[in-house]
C-alpha cells in the first residue's frame, strides 16, 4: 500500500430521511483520526450546517454535490493519494461506486481506503450479495433479481405470497415494501423501478425477529462484533422506523454467538476493513435464520451502536482504513487496554425514531420497510422499562402521561386494527390494548412484537393503575414508579397533583436519581469517563460533582423538520468556545446522530433527556447556569420554567425569550414600538377565532406560540377551514392563545439577523 499523505473525504450532503446528522458524526470523527496519524483531508460536503464543514477540521471544503462529475474534478484538482467512502452514507458510497466505474480513481492513481471495492459492490449489488454468502454456506432470503413487472408478477407466484421488494443501492429502504397480492405487488414493482434499475423479489420474513451486529475488522482478519442490538419490532419495518434495544433482550446464548459467529465469517468473506452492520431475521420459535443485508459502510445503526457502547466506531474505522490494526490502536476509555476488545454494557439502551407525519395532510401514518422518520432518540437505564419511558418522553411528541382524549377514543374504537397496522403511536395502542384487557398473547399475535417487551410493557400499566388507586403515594409506590421510568409530571396528572409537589415528596423521601457513568467495560477495568446517565435502579452515583466553574449547554434533542443539524452546530461551536476561555462544559443532550454526544467534545455528558425535571436533577448536582439559546425549540421552551424557579440563564434571558416565542407579546411589542405589521389579533377559544378571523379578514394566517418550525401555522381561506382547523388542534398547541393575522398575498419575505452582547453577561461567563 502506497504512503497516503492526502485524503478525500466524501460527506452526505444534504440532511434527508435515512442519511442524516450520524454521517456529520462519523465524518468529523474520521477527520479527528486522521488528523492525529498526520494526513492532509480535503472535503467534499455542501451542508453548511454540519460541524465537519466548520473551520479547523478538514484542511480544505469543497462544497460541491457529492457526484461524481463534480467529485471526479477535485480529484483531478486536488490529487489525493487515498478516498474514503464510507463516512458519507449511501451518497458517498453510490458517488465512490461510480467513480470506480468510469475509471476515474485509476486514472489518477486514488486508492479506495478501508474497505475494498469489489466488497462494497458485493454488499450493494443483492444479487452478487446473495451467491456470494451461499457459497460458504450462509442463508440468505429466498428470491432473486426481477427486471420488469411481469417477470416479478410471476416469480411472486412460485415463492407465494406474501412477498419481500428490494431494491439494491438504495437509501433508507427506498421503494421496498411487502405485497401481500397482485395487485399490491404490481404498484409497488412500478414504484420500484422508477427509482432503481434492480429490484428484488424474495420470501416475506415479516414476523420474525431482525437482530444487528456491528462488526469491526482489520487488515489482518482481526475482527469483534462491537455491540449486537434487537429490534422491538419484527422483520417487515425499517430499523430505522423500529424501536432498538441493545444489547439484545430476548435472544437465547445459543441464538445469541451462532448470529455473532455468522457475522465474523460473513465480514470476513467479504473482506470489508473497517466497520460495517449486519442484519438478520431470526425466527422467534424454530431459531431458524436468513442475513438481510450487509452495510458496508457507517449508518445511522452504527452512530446508535457508538453512543450505546462508547466504543468510537467511526474513529476506529478511519484508523483501520489507513493500515492499523486493531491490537495498535487504543480503547479510548481505558486509554490503557486495546481497541481489539468487545464492549460489555451494565445497562440497556432503548431508541426510538421520531416522526413529523402530523405536519402534513393526507399522508400515510404506517410505518414499514420505507423510512419516514426524521429523527431519533436513545435513552440509557437501568432495566427496559426505565428506558422505554425515557425514550419516548424524550422523543418530544407530547408524550408525558397525557394523550388527547379525541386521539385516545379513536385508539379503543379500532383497537385490533391499529395492533395490526404499526404506526408512531403504537406504544400508546398496545397500553389501551392493555387497559382493554386485551391479553399478551394475542397482542403478540397481532403486533409480531416478543412477549417479553410486551409483559414490560404491561407492568408499566399496571404501576399506572396503581398510581391511579393507590389510597396514599407512599414512599415505596413512588420509589417503583421512579424504577420504572414514570415521570414526576406523569405522576402528577394520574394524581392530580402539581409537578412540583411530586418533586418535593419524593425529595422530601430521598428518592432521587443517581450518576453513572458508562466505561465500556461493566466495571472489569478502571475508567473515569465523562460519559453521564441517570437513573433511579442504583443505591449510589459514579459521579461526584467539582466544584469547578462550569455552563451547562442544552442540546436540541432528536431532529425533527425546523431543529436539525444546524443546532448541533451551534451547541458544538458553543462548547468549543466555553474551551477557549478556560470554561468547562456540561452537556445535556438525547440524540444518538450528533456530535455533542461524542463525549470527546466536552467536560462532561448527561446523555439525557431535556425534561424540565431532568434538567433540574443536574442543576441541583451541579449547581451551574445554563445556555439555553443554542439548541433550538427544546430548551426555549424551558426557560420560562426555568426562571420561574429562579435558575440562572446566560445569554438571552427568559423574558426576551417569551417575548419572541409568544405571538401575542411578540405582536404586541411590534404595536408598542410602532412597527407595522398584518392586522391581527388573539383568540382563545373556537367562537373567539371565527370572530377574530373575520374581522381581520379571510385570508388569515394562524399562528400557535411556542412551537417547533411553524408546526400548526396555518393559512385558512374560509370558516369552513377554520372549523376543521380548530377540530384537530394538537392538545398541546391549544394550552396557548392563538394569534390570528391577516396573510399578505404577493409579499416578499427576507431575514435579518443580528446580535447583541451585554459587557455585563461577557463580564460574568468570563
Amino acid at each position: 500500500m502506497k504512503r497516503i499523505q492526502k485524503v478525500l473525504l466524501l460527506g452526505s450532503g444534504a440532511l434527508k430521511i435515512g442519511e442524516a446528522g450520524e454521517f456529520d458524526y462519523s465524518g468529523t470523527q474520521a477527520i479527528k483520526a486522521l488528523k492525529e496519524e498526520g494526513v492532509q483531508i480535503i472535503l467534499v460536503n455542501p451542508n453548511i450546517a454540519t460541524i465537519q464543514t466548520s473551520e479547523g477540521y478538514a484542511d480544505k471544503i469543497y462544497f460541491l454535490p457529492v457526484t461524481a462529475p463534480f467529485v471526479a474534478k477535485v480529484i483531478a484538482k486536488e490529487k489525493p493519494d487515498g478516498i474514503l467512502l464510507s463516512f458519507g452514507g449511501q451518497t458517498a458510497l453510490n458517488c465512490g461506486i461510480e467513480l470506480h466505474k468510469t475509471g476515474v480513481l485509476k486514472r489518477h492513481n486514488v486508492v479506495i481506503l478501508g474497505t475494498p471495492i469489489a466488497a462494497i459492490i458485493a454488499t450493494e449489488d443483492r444479487e452478487k450479495f446473495s451467491a456470494r454468502l451461499h457459497r460458504i454456506g450462509l442463508k440468505t432470503a429466498k428470491g432473486k433479481v426481477v427486471t420488469s413487472v411481469g417477470e416479478g408478477l410471476t416469480l411472486a407466484k412460485q415463492l407465494g405470497y406474501p412477498v419481500m421488494l428490494r431494491t439494491g443501492f438504495a437509501l433508507g429502504g427506498t421503494g421496498s415494501g411487502i405485497a401481500k397480492n397482485a395487485t399490491i405487488l404490481k404498484a409497488l414493482l412500478n414504484s420500484a423501478f422508477s427509482v432503481g434499475s434492480q429490484v428484488i423479489l424474495e420470501e416475506c420474513l415479516y414476523g420474525w425477529k431482525e437482530v444487528e451486529y456491528e462488526v469491526v475488522r482489520d487488515k489482518d482478519d482481526n475482527c469483534i462484533t462491537v455491540c449486537n442490538m434487537e429490534n422491538f419490532d419484527p422483520v417487515g419495518i425499517h430499523t430505522g422506523e423500529s424501536i432498538v434495544v441493545a444489547p439484545s433482550q430476548t435472544l437465547t446464548d445459543r441464538e445469541y454467538f451462532e448470529l455473532r459467529d455468522i457475522s465474523i465469517r460473513t465480514i470476513r468473506e467479504l473482506g470489508i476493513v473497517g466497520e460495517c452492520n449486519i442484519q438478520f431475521a431470526l425466527h422467534p420459535k424454530s431459531g431458524d435464520w436468513r442475513i438481510i443485508e450487509v452495510n458496508a459502510r457507517l449508518s445511522r445503526s452504527s452512530a446508535l451502536a457508538s453512543k450505546a457502547t462508547g466504543y468510537p466506531l467511526a474513529y476506529i474505522a478511519a484508523k483501520l482504513a489507513l493500515g492499523k490494526t486493531l491490537a495498535d490502536l487504543r480503547n479510548s476509555v481505558t486509554k490503557s487496554t486495546s481497541a481489539f476488545f468487545e464492549p460489555s454494557l451494565d445497562y440497556i439502551v432503548v431508541k426510538i425514531p421520531r416522526w413529523d407525519l402530523e405536519k402534513y395532510t393526507n399522508v400515510d401514518l404506517t410505518i414499514g420497510s420505507e423510512m419516514k422518520s426524521v429523527g431519533e432518540v436513545m435513552a440509557i437505564a437501568r432495566t427496559f422499562k426505565e428506558a422505554i419511558q425515557k425514550a419516548v418522553r424524550a422523543s418530544g411528541q407530547g408524550y408525558e402521561g397525557v394523550v388527547d382524549e379525541r386521539e385516545m377514543k379513536q385508539i379503543m374504537g379500532q383497537i385490533r386494527a391499529r395492533l395490526k397496522t404499526p404506526d408512531p403511536r403504537r406504544l400508546f395502542v398496545i397500553g389501551a390494548a392493555m387497559a382493554k384487557g386485551i391479553t399478551v398473547d394475542e397482542i403478540a399475535k397481532l403486533t409480531g412484537i416478543d412477549r417479553w417487551y410486551l409483559y414490560s410493557i404491561k407492568r408499566i400499566v399496571g404501576t399506572y393503575n396503581k398510581l391511579k388507586t393507590a389510597s396514599d403515594l407512599s414512599k415505596d409506590v413512588l420509589a417503583d414508579a421512579k424504577r420504572q421510568g414514570f415521570s414526576d409530571k406523569q405522576i402528577s396528572v394520574v394524581r392530580q397533583m402539581s409537578e412540583d409537589e411530586v418533586r418535593r415528596k419524593r425529595k422530601k423521601f430521598g428518592i432521587v436519581p443517581q450518576v453513572l457513568r458508562i466505561d465500556t467495560m461493566a466495571g472489569e477495568f478502571p475508567a473515569k469517563t465523562n460519559y453521564l446517565y441517570m437513573t433511579y435502579a442504583a443505591k449510589q452515583s459514579d459521579h461526584t460533582p467539582t466544584s469547578e466553574h462550569k455552563i451547562i449547554v442544552l442540546g436540541s434533542g432528536p431532529y425533527s423538520i425546523g431543529t436539525s443539524v444546524e443546532f448541533d452546530w451551534c451547541a458544538v461551536t458553543t462548547v468549543a468556545r466555553l474551551r477557549h476561555h478556560g470554561i468547562k462544559s456540561i452537556m445535556v443532550n438525547c440524540n444518538p446522530e450528533t456530535v455533542s454526544t461524542d463525549y470527546d467534545h466536552s467536560d462532561y455528558l448527561y446523555f439525557e433527556e431535556l425534561s424540565l425535571e431532568r434538567v433540574l436533577d443536574i442543576y441541583d448536582l451541579e449547581r451551574s447556569p445554563f445556555i439555553l439559546s443554542v439548541g433550538g425549540q427544546t430548551p426555549n421552551n424551558l426557560a420560562p420554567k426555568l426562571d420561574k424557579l429562579g435558575i440562572p440563564i446566560l445569554g438571552s434571558d427568559a423574558k426576551t425569550i417569551v417575548a419572541a416565542e409568544n405571538r401575542h407579546a411578540f405582536s404586541k411589542l411590534l404595536d408598542d414600538l410602532g412597527i407595522r405589521q398584518p392586522a391581527w389579533g388573539e383568540a382563545k377559544s373556537p367562537a373567539e377565532s371565527l370572530a377574530m378571523a373575520k374581522r381581520v379578514g379571510f385570508p388569515v394566517l394562524i399562528r400557535p406560540s411556542f412551537v417547533l418550525s411553524g408546526k400548526a401555522m396555518l393559512v385558512i381561506e374560509n370558516e369552513e377551514q377554520l372549523a376543521t382547523y380548530l377540530r384537530h388542534l394538537d392538545l398541546e398547541i391549544s394550552k396557548h392563545p392563538l394569534v390570528i393575522s391577516k396573510f399578505l398575498q404577493g409579499a416578499t419575505e427576507c431575514d435579518f439577523d443580528g446580535f447583541n452582547i451585554p459587557c455585563s453577561w461577557m463580564q460574568s461567563a468570563l
